[in-house]
């Protein structure tokens, strides 16, 4: 997977998170899994909801958001009708909405022992600071592209300098004979009147 693949993997699972919390899930973790011990998924988000309806509605408002903001949506959903333990699969990420009382009997955490557990907060700071880096990175490219074509810029800006003085001296001196030419005739007419 490409560190690019990663970052947007990433912005999705944070985006569910966010959904997790504004549907007020309780416990929001994201477990980042073991490369090696986990051959299907990159992360797991796991949350709590107090009863049925809340653990289907936060199901819903992750798969909304992915689909209204990224147009990403789940390979599948299992669980919805009985809510218990609603589970989106994105398949870089699953998100499992349980029941607290079911989430305790299975405990994922502690199955996946492997997995660094972060909460959303963690996990954000953790995405700021790679886009961070990233964004510096593409900076310096960009300026060292943009080195060599600053050396001709003192050139180009010196005949961008002269031309508009050029273009100074030619339009007043065209101005000049069709501002002579122009007081003639009001002279003249002058002259007509009297």
């Amino acid at each position: 997977m490409t560190t690019e693949t990663q970052q947007q993997t990433r912005i999705l699972v944070q985006a569910a998170a966010q959904a997790c919390e504004d549907k007020k899930g309780e416990d929001t973790r994201i477990l980042e899994l073991d490369p090696i011990d986990a051959g299907l998924s990159d992360f797991f988000l796991v949350t709590s909801a107090s009863n049925d309806r809340q653990a289907i509605a936060i199901a819903d408002e992750i798969e909304h958001r992915l689909k209204k903001e990224f147009g990403v949506f789940p390979n599948s959903v299992e669980g919805r009708r009985q809510g218990g333990w609603v589970l989106l699969d994105y398949v870089d990420f699953v998100v499992h909405v349980f029941l607290a009382e079911r989430r305790a009997f299975y405990d994922i955490e502690r199955l996946r022992k492997s997995a660094r557990p972060l909460t959303p907060t963690e996990f954000d700071a953790e995405l700021k600071a790679a886009l961070a880096q990233k964004t510096i990175a593409a900076r310096k490219s960009a300026s060292a592209k943009a080195k060599p074509a600053a050396a001709a810029k003192p050139r180009k800006a010196a005949a961008k300098k002269a031309a508009p003085k050029k273009a100074a001296v030619k339009a007043k001196s065209a101005k000049a004979p069709a501002a002579k030419k122009a007081a003639k005739k009001i002279a003249t007419r002058n002259a007509a009147k009297a």
